[in-house]
């Protein structure tokens, strides 16, 4: 008899237990549910994949070079898109293609749309009616480019980035600038190596200031963007702000003879500088990055563009 009472007592122990753990998953989920909501991290490829592409022939577009970028304005898809073809220049060439639908996409022209300046890892806001693009140069060093039309670009020179005491920064790449306007305060993100992102700020688009002299979104501790991670695009939604990341879990991935899965994902902050990181990133399967979102006027679609173009939409 006092035996049948202890395993009772346990029985009822463990399922007691039992009902904690799942009562402590559900509320994790719940939060999960808060700060990432379906909008942001649930997307589903669709059959017309990949979107778009290089022409894989001899042209100055053969290949696509990461990160492009897409805007949806005046009823239309705007892509601009990095293209390259070693065999006829060591340079990256920008280039631009429309779309009424953003899955049927035409190239603008046959040629590059500026073809005298290193043009790579794209990222472009419209402010007071001006285009701005941060983008990559030749050894990863940021510069400006301003447009009144987004087609015809003046070079502004490279970004300068001063530490918070307002020394420069030590030299080195400094690559992946991403853009976030709120109100008139400017803001970028950027990366040294893929090795972490920084925030800076700035008056004038061309001189920053680190908001602190530390990256804000760290490598890991995850495996899938253990080796590297950079920022494509910062938005705000129902008052927090989501960065939509790419990682990769190989160090190496530098090295031309080694194949590095890259991958999507995305963060969640309330100030921009304080980042948590989605509990079931990556969002997308596969090797598919340089994930920004599109919100058309009803909802948004997902793309990835390195090396091909893919759309996802949203589950719901």
């Amino acid at each position: 008899m006092k035996s049948t009472r202890i395993l009772i007592v346990l029985l009822l122990i463990i399922l007691g237990s039992g009902c904690k753990n799942q009562k402590k998953t559900e509320n994790i989920s719940n939060e999960e549910n808060i700060n990432f909501p379906s909008a942001m991290v649930n997307f589903a490829p669709i059959p017309e994949n990949p979107v778009f592409q290089g022409s894989n022939t001899s042209t100055w577009d053969k290949n696509l070079r990461e990160r492009g970028f897409i805007l949806f304005e005046d009823d239309m898809y705007k892509m601009w898109y990095t293209g390259y073809n070693d065999s006829i220049s060591p340079k990256r060439f920008l280039g631009l293609a429309n779309s009424k639908d953003g899955i049927h996409w035409q190239r603008y022209s046959d040629k590059p749309i500026i073809p005298d300046i290193w043009v790579e890892d794209i990222n472009i806001c419209k402010y007071k009616s001006i285009y701005y693009m941060l983008a990559e140069g030749k050894n990863d060093v940021a510069h400006l480019l301003t447009s009144s039309d987004g087609l015809n670009w003046n070079s502004e020179g490279n970004l300068t980035i001063l530490k918070v005491n307002g020394e420069p920064i030590s030299t080195g790449p400094y690559g992946t600038p991403t853009i976030w306007i709120e109100g008139d305060k400017k803001y970028m993100f950027y990366e040294r190596n893929d090795l972490g992102i920084w925030l800076a700020t700035s008056e004038d688009f061309k001189t920053w200031t680190n908001v602190q002299d530390e990256p804000v979104l760290e490598m890991g501790p995850e495996t899938y963007d253990s080796g590297a991670v950079a920022a494509n695009q910062v938005l705000k939604y129902q008052g927090k702000y989501y960065m939509h990341y790419h990682g990769s879990s190989n160090p190496d991935w530098m090295n031309p003879e080694v194949t590095a899965l890259w991958t999507s994902n995305v963060a969640v902050s309330e100030d921009l500088v304080n980042w948590t990181k989605y509990a079931n990133n990556p969002i997308v399967d596969g090797d598919h990055s340089s994930n920004i979102l599109v919100f058309n006027g009803n909802g948004y679609s997902l793309y990835t563009m390195h090396d091909k173009v893919w759309r996802y939409d949203s589950k719901n």
